[in-house]
């Protein structure tokens, strides 16, 4: 019997074969899985213990240098020196937090189910005003009336919060930032929905690196962060069957757009 040329089930006499092939594949995943565990594992344990150590004996060497009496120029240097180290450890503990959180991302098995996008956004705004209170002062446009979606809420939040912070960090700046979330319907039954500021910008030719882990357009003294946001976004939108892009050119602001698939047929 010849294999079906429409890509049909494969003759009875290779059936067992194509059956241990599929044995050996599931296994191999299960070890990645497993690696990838130890992985997230050590990175949340045994990396941490260093930098837990740097955190906590820096500002111990502080009070010991002050102890000793050390004043002028060595002094301001010994305290620039302790900053950085300090400054440099708050980043690498940055760092982690956001690797650990792409890999749960990367591991979770989205839960679709109907939810409001404008609910959701509320949220997000709300948790940013809280950390955020300059956030007050720029110009919020966010839906008005409910906006359905099929998506994981445990993924669509912290997209959402990426979003949002990443549109006012980069607007802060200006006399008066405006951050807008829009949604409209697609011919298909998908959703188009974007994030859109006035900030400062980048360079459009460039905007797909932005989505690269620890990537950033700009440089480090001009805006905080560890490049992580975009990185979050983006693997919280494949993960729900979703598309992103950005577009954005230096002075113009930047828009995040996001193309949401139908649901599903029953």
């Amino acid at each position: 019997m010849m294999p079906d040329p429409a890509g049909g089930l494969p003759p009875p006499r290779d059936l067992p074969q194509a059956l241990a092939l599929l044995a050996r594949r599931e296994q191999e995943l299960a070890a990645l899985r497993a690696s990838q565990e130890d992985w997230t594992r050590a990175l949340s344990h045994d990396l941490r213990a260093p930098l837990r150590h740097i955190t906590s004996y820096a500002p111990l060497l502080r009070e010991t240098l002050h102890a000793a009496g050390l004043q002028g120029p060595d002094a301001q240097d010994a305290e620039q020196f302790l900053g950085v180290m300090e400054q440099g450890a708050r980043r690498m503990g940055c760092m982690l937090d956001g690797v650990l959180e792409l890999a749960r991302m990367q591991r979770a098995r989205p839960q679709l189910q109907s939810v409001d996008l404008a609910q959701l956004a509320g949220q997000a705004w709300a948790a940013l005003m809280a950390a955020e209170p300059a956030a007050a002062q720029a110009q919020w446009q966010l839906p008005a009336s409910p906006v359905p979606l099929q998506a994981d809420p445990q993924l669509l939040r912290p997209l959402l919060a990426a979003l949002l912070d990443n549109a006012f960090k980069f607007s802060r700046g200006r006399p008066l930032p405006r951050i807008r979330l829009e949604a409209e319907a697609l011919p298909g039954g998908g959703l188009r929905w974007q994030v859109e500021d006035n900030g400062v910008g980048c360079d459009g030719t460039r905007a797909h690196q932005a989505f690269g882990l620890f990537q950033r357009l700009h440089r480090e003294s001009e805006f905080d962060g560890v490049g992580v946001g975009l990185a979050l976004a983006q693997t919280a939108a494949h993960q729900q069957g979703a598309d992103i892009a950005l577009h954005s050119a230096p002075g113009q602001g930047c828009r995040v757009e996001l193309r949401w698939p139908a649901p599903a047929p029953a």
